[in-house]
């Protein structure tokens, strides 16, 4: 029996979440899912069932409504007892346990396979501490996985999504002023990948032969330095920048200032280097020659 038939047997594969990664993913996996014979579902808010899911269902997803927030574990251990194959794409908006109760979940119900949501920065290196609670949780969750043997796993570490590069809430570049933030040194890097690329290497992941698992995968689309960032919109716009660093200290005495304002945690985070970057020519999509989108390729699609 092929890896396929394997998921195809065993109720087919199933994607927590049909936001922006969700339905990259969802995108990329219906084609291989109709060739192969393999039922793809998706679980999402039952507030949205009254929204358009006409994408979706032409793609011939099961939509299956479901509120990870509010429903009892129990039910969502008995719904996913149906499945092969789980991808965990729900983000971290609802809040501490997100994580950690989606894999608690899964791994009662005895899914045979399982994608956390994990799409981010290297927690193993990142570790438990780092100030950023959502962190310690991803972490914990690593710890999950490998401490059974029952449900396969498999990590895909992207880095930040390329878009929140450019998020003005971030305020790492400021494209109407013409200004680009370097967090900690010039010289600090960050891996950053784009959702769809994601969804065409998760994708591509899944329906490996031999099959991948327990690993944990790093993708990338681009690593790059903030002083090649700057360097990238200069090029792109064919304006200079004004280039302002952020210093150690200046970054946690804005934290100081704003204890509740999350950007200025993340700030910090990404100020750090380790965990936050990879060579990209060691990732999973160079190794198969899967095309990505760069940083000055997104810059060019996404003029300001």
């Amino acid at each position: 029996m092929d890896q396929s038939t394997s998921i195809a047997a065993a109720g087919g594969i199933l994607v927590l979440g049909a936001g922006e990664l969700g339905m990259a993913i969802l995108r990329h996996l219906a084609p291989r899912c109709r060739d192969a014979g393999i039922a793809l579902s998706a679980l999402v808010s039952p507030r949205s069932l009254a929204d358009d899911h006409g994408e979706l269902r032409a793609m011939d997803v099961t939509l299956l409504p479901f509120d990870l927030a509010a429903d009892d574990s129990s039910g969502l251990v008995a719904l996913l007892r149906h499945f092969d194959t789980v991808v965990g794409c729900t983000g971290f908006v609802a809040g501490p346990g997100t994580q950690r109760r989606p894999t608690r979940a899964v791994l009662d119900a005895g899914v045979r396979r399982y994608i956390p949501w994990q799409f981010g920065v290297d927690y193993d290196v990142v570790g438990k501490g780092s100030g950023q609670p959502v962190f310690d949780e991803q972490f914990e969750v690593r710890g999950m996985l490998r401490g059974q043997h029952a449900t396969e796993w498999i990590i895909v570490s992207t880095g930040m999504f390329t878009s929140f590069l450019f998020e003005p809430a971030f305020g790492l570049v400021d494209l109407r002023a013409g200004i680009v933030r370097g967090l900690g040194s010039w010289d600090t890097r960050v891996t950053v990948t784009t959702p769809d690329d994601i969804g065409r290497c998760t994708a591509a992941i899944l329906f490996e032969a031999p099959p991948i698992a327990d690993r944990v995968i790093y993708l990338a689309s681009d690593t790059v330095s903030y002083g090649q960032l700057a360097d990238i919109v200069e090029k792109v716009t064919g304006r200079p920048v004004e280039r302002e660093l952020l210093s150690d200290a200046r970054l946690r005495a804005d934290r100081a200032a704003n204890p509740d304002d999350g950007m200025a945690a993340y700030r910090i985070a990404f100020a750090r280097g380790d965990g936050m970057w990879w060579d990209k020519e060691k990732t999973y999509n160079a190794a198969r020659g899967i095309p990505m989108v760069d940083v000055e390729a997104w810059l060019r699609m996404h003029p300001a």
